[in-house]
């Protein structure tokens, strides 16, 4: 067991993982991580049993989120970590964003009707423990042989070239970033190589955030090859951001990705959790 690895991205059933809270927690445990951040999808419902389950094991747990947003170069995740137990603007800005996703994932089971699939909102809803998304949608398409498998129906129906494909609707990343820092959390530009854009894109978006309070970039990623790494460290390095690292597990939904490891021998050192918290600790925050 390896008791010096972190991981800075999961996800539970309180968006689209499989895993529960408490579940997601104990399989880290059980890995020997050191820590844990649950960074669902546009949610902050998880958190609490997550939290209360890595009290019970002795992980260290950060309190987290993933919210999508959108600019004129594509879309883009951050990621806030430590968000407070209170923080009711955070909570009711979270739910017009959530909102707005249903609004999209009633059109899209529309357009798989209108398809000839015999698919209703309620069933996709029924998959799903939390928010509803398309890896729901993707699993009733197998289920109903519609699809191979879920690669097939995200290729086919629901990716951005799918016949059921409708575009998020989501805020822009630079109103992410406020929000998140306003409650007093740490920013985090998640992925940034995740789409493979040039490495001049990236820098001039993560400039363009860190003129609005953006605290760090997540080097480490399923995603990532070291070569995208490398360039996230060194574009850290160059305007004072700090690293961040995780495997973006989601359980069944993303095979092949365990909490703390993912494609690649993607490993995050407890060093990087460290050096995040001495930079909130020198903002006079908690960590």
């Amino acid at each position: 067991m390896e008791t010096n690895l972190v991981d800075l991205h999961t996800h539970s059933t309180a968006s689209d993982g499989t895993d529960t809270p408490a579940g997601l927690v104990a399989r880290a445990r059980e890995l020997g991580l050191a820590a844990i951040a649950l960074t669902d999808h546009d949610t902050l419902g998880g958190l609490e049993e997550g939290e209360e389950a890595a009290r019970g094991l002795g992980i260290n747990f950060i309190r987290g989120c993933e919210i999508s947003t959108r600019s004129d170069a594509g879309e883009h995740h951050i990621l806030g970590l430590w968000v407070p137990r209170e923080s009711a603007p955070l909570k009711n800005w979270l739910e017009a964003v959530r909102q707005r996703r249903n609004e999209r994932n009633a059109e899209m089971v529309a357009r798989l009707r209108a398809l000839g699939f015999a698919i209703t909102l309620e069933e996709v809803r029924d998959r799903a423990q939390g928010s509803v998304g398309r890896p729901h949608m993707a699993a009733l398409l197998v289920e109903k042989g519609y699809a191979r498998d879920t690669n097939a129906a995200f290729r086919d129906f629901l990716g951005i070239r799918g016949k059921a494909f409708v575009p998020k609707r989501v805020p822009p990343p630079e109103e992410a970033v406020r929000v998140l820092t306003e409650v007093g959390a740490t920013a985090v530009l998640a992925h940034p190589f995740l789409t493979a854009p040039a490495p001049e894109m990236v820098e001039a978006l993560t400039r363009r955030l860190a003129g609005n309070g953006l605290d760090a970039i997540e080097a480490w990623h399923t995603s990532h090859s070291e070569a995208h790494t490398r360039e996230c460290v060194d574009l850290a390095a160059r305007l004072d951001l700090g690293l961040s690292g995780g495997s973006d597990y989601h359980g069944v939904n993303k095979p092949g990705i365990q909490p703390g490891t993912g494609y690649g021998g993607l490993r995050v050192p407890m060093t990087v959790l460290e050096a995040l918290k001495k930079r909130r600790r020198a903002r006079g925050l908690p960590c």
